[in-house]
C-alpha cells in the first residue's frame, strides 16, 4: 500500500523570519491523521531568513537529523558544540536525557534550506549526544547513499533506532529498486525534481506513506534529489 502526501496538503507555518511545511503535525499544525509513520515523528522543511533563526530550546528523547539543501545554519548547544553546517554535510543530535541548542542563519543576504527529521528513539533515557559529518553528495548519485543508520553503517551518522535513511540523486530516465523486509514501514521525500513509485507519481515536496509492499521501484521523471527512510512499526 502507498499512500501519497502531496505538499500542498502539507502545514504551512510562515513566522515571517521562517518559512516552514511540516509534513506531519508540528507546532501550530494539527491532523489527527498525520502523527507520523512508523518511528519517524517529523520532516519539516525550513527555510530560514539571513541574521534569523531559532534562540536557544530544549528537547528530550528524540533523534533529530538536519540534512541542508542549501545556504549555512550555525549550530550551538549545553554539550558545548558550535559548528556551522552547510549544503553536503549532515548533522544528528539525539536529544536524550534533555539538550539546549539554538540554529541561526549567519549569512548577511540568503536564506537557509533545511530538512529537519525526527525519529523517535528506541530506548529513552540515554545521555544526549551530537555527530556532524559530511555527507557526500556526490555519492549519492545514481545509488543509495546511506545518510543515518543505527550501527554507523557505511560511515552513516548513527542514530538510537533501528531505521534507517538513505538519499539519492539521479537523471531523467534513471531507475532504482529497493527491497523493503516484511514488517518494515518506508517513507519516500522528494527533495526535488520528479519520480515514479511503483507507478505512481511524485513531485517536490511530496512525499508517501508505505505498507505491506516488498518491491519499490523509482523511476526519475528529470533530475530528482529524494530521501527513502527504512523503518520499524513501532
Amino acid at each position: 500500500m502507498i499512500t501519497l502526501r502531496p505538499s500542498a496538503e502539507r502545514g504551512l507555518a510562515d513566522h515571517g523570519w521562517l518559512l516552514a511545511r511540516h509534513t506531519f503535525s508540528f507546532g501550530d499544525y494539527y491532523d489527527a491523521a498525520e502523527m507520523g509513520w512508523g518511528a519517524l515523528r517529523v520532516i519539516n522543511e525550513d527555510r530560514v531568513a539571513p541574521g534569523t533563526g531559532f534562540g536557544r530550546h530544549g528537547h528530550r528523547d528524540m533523534e533529530i537529523v538536519t540534512y541542508i539543501l542549501s545556504g549555512v545554519l550555525e549550530h550551538k548547544d549545553s554539550l558545548g558544540n558550535g559548528d556551522v553546517i552547510r549544503r553536503g554535510e549532515v548533522q544528528r543530535m539525539s536529544a536524550g536525557t534533555g539538550i539546549l541548542h539554538s540554529e541561526f542563519n549567519p549569512s548577511p543576504d540568503e536564506a537557509t534550506h533545511l530538512l529537519q527529521i525526527w525519529i523517535e528513539p528506541a530506548v529513552r533515557g540515554r545521555p544526549a549526544s551530537y555527530e556532524q559529518q559530511a555527507l557526500g553528495i556526490g555519492e549519492m548519485r545514481g545509488h543509495w547513499h546511506l545518510v543515518a543508520s543505527p550501527d554507523g553503517a557505511e560511515g552513516s551518522t548513527t542514530i538510537g533506532q533501528d531505521a534507517r535513511l538513505w538519499a539519492s540523486v539521479f537523471g531523467a530516465g534513471e531507475s532504482l529498486s529497493y527491497a523493503l523486509a516484511p514488517g518494515r514501514l518506508a517513507y519516500v521525500h522528494v527533495v526535488r525534481g520528479r519520480l515514479a513509485l511503483n507507478g505512481q507519481n511524485l513531485a517536490t515536496g511530496d512525499g508517501a506513506k508505505i505498507a505491506d509492499e516488498s518491491a519499490l521501484q523509482f523511476l526519475a521523471g528529470e533530475e530528482t534529489e529524494f530521501l527513502l527512510f527504512d523503518l520499524p512499526p513501532v
